[in-house]
């Protein structure tokens, strides 16, 4: 197995330069940092991250604390987080705190033990546990998906305008009663798009009626009882917005065995769309969030942070997409009709 020394007798270097140049430690002239880099390719050397991180103080590590990392949303935000730390040499270290607040401070102090150089969490629902510990250990921390406070980098989603949209593009096909299944109580998304369905009726007119607000607890099973509480309402909804992907699984699972039909008997839109939804007939109508970048957005933010420490935490909104299909009832022929108030072509448009 090939050495630093090794290399460093390849290049014709000295062994401390050979290091500077793996831990940019020091600025080494371009034709002797390719020389260096040469020579490992050469030889095949792999270099020692344990001895790195004595002499750097880094681990080149980064740990990714998020839960339910079988939903789909999760997985491409992981999968930008991933490819964004590989382009920048970190590796990743996952761990799925469960959303349960105590599990998820031990997770993140877990990850922390393991030198990791910082974390990217989605917060729970009941986060002062995870907060306190960040702040007392002071670990540079981005916040992902779900904000709290201004403490800490976060990055996420908008959420109250692309569910405002979809509750001006049902009232503008006619719908006076439009429900919502939310999510988790206590997360910043579940405020945040409650927020929007509200401002949604109000433009439109429409009155707030809580009987058509049901709690789906952000999972299938808690969306399947929600919808089904919609129904028993005296005046039921003519139309359902899903407030994530779970949800309206769990919301077509309950219309079905109501023995309604979507679009005929009752609209169904979501927030959340997922790789499948233009395969359910028919098409699910769907707010689209960039997974992937707000992944790639929340290395970006933690790398600044081990780089600048002392700048202002920044939060970081990303704008989403109105996919356009027929579940909200536009027929097949007219499945691009644009949002009320969206510019832009139709099909996708951006939600700003």
């Amino acid at each position: 197995m090939a050495t630093m020394a090794d290399v460093a007798r390849r290049a014709g270097v000295s062994v401390a330069t050979v290091s500077h140049v793996l831990n940019e430690t020091r600025p080494v002239r371009p034709d002797t940092r390719k020389a260096v880099l040469d020579a490992i390719d050469d030889l095949g050397y792999t270099p020692n991250t344990l001895a790195r991180s004595l002499v750097t103080a880094r681990t080149r590590s980064i740990g990714l604390a998020v839960s339910a990392i079988s939903n789909p949303y999760v997985t491409e935000i992981l999968q930008g987080v991933e490819s964004s730390a590989l382009e920048r040499g970190y590796g990743l270290l996952i761990a799925d705190p469960h959303d349960d607040p105590v599990h998820e401070r031990k997770a993140v102090q877990l990850l922390h033990e393991r030198r990791v150089d910082g974390v990217i969490v989605a917060p729970s629902a009941e986060p002062a546990g995870l907060m306190d510990y960040l702040t007392r250990h002071e670990v540079p921390a981005v916040l992902l998906d779900r904000l709290v406070g201004d403490a800490h980098d976060q990055v996420c989603a908008e959420n109250a305008p692309p569910v405002e949209q979809l509750v001006l593009h049902l009232a503008d096909l006619g719908h006076t009663r439009v429900g919502l299944v939310a999510g988790l109580p206590g997360l910043s998304t579940t405020t945040e798009r409650i927020a929007g369905y509200r401002a949604g009726l109000e433009r439109r007119g429409l009155p707030f009626r809580p009987a058509l607000l049901a709690d789906g607890h952000s999972e299938a099973g808690g969306a399947e009882d929600a919808v089904h509480r919609l129904l028993a309402s005296p005046e039921p909804p003519t139309a359902i917005i899903t407030a994530n992907n779970a949800m309206t699984i769990g919301a077509l699972r309950a219309l079905r065995r109501a023995g309604l039909s979507v679009p005929g008997d009752l609209a169904l839109v979501c927030f959340d769309d997922f790789s499948w939804a233009d395969v359910f007939s028919p098409g699910l109508t769907a707010i689209s969030q960039p997974s992937r970048e707000i992944g790639a957005t929340a290395v970006r933010l933690l790398l600044d942070r081990l780089e600048n420490p002392g700048r202002p935490p920044r939060t970081v909104r990303l704008p989403c997409t109105f996919v356009h299909r027929t579940s909200c009832g536009c027929v097949a022929e007219d499945p691009d009709r644009p949002l009320p108030g969206t510019p832009g072509p139709p099909g996708k448009d951006p939600v700003s």
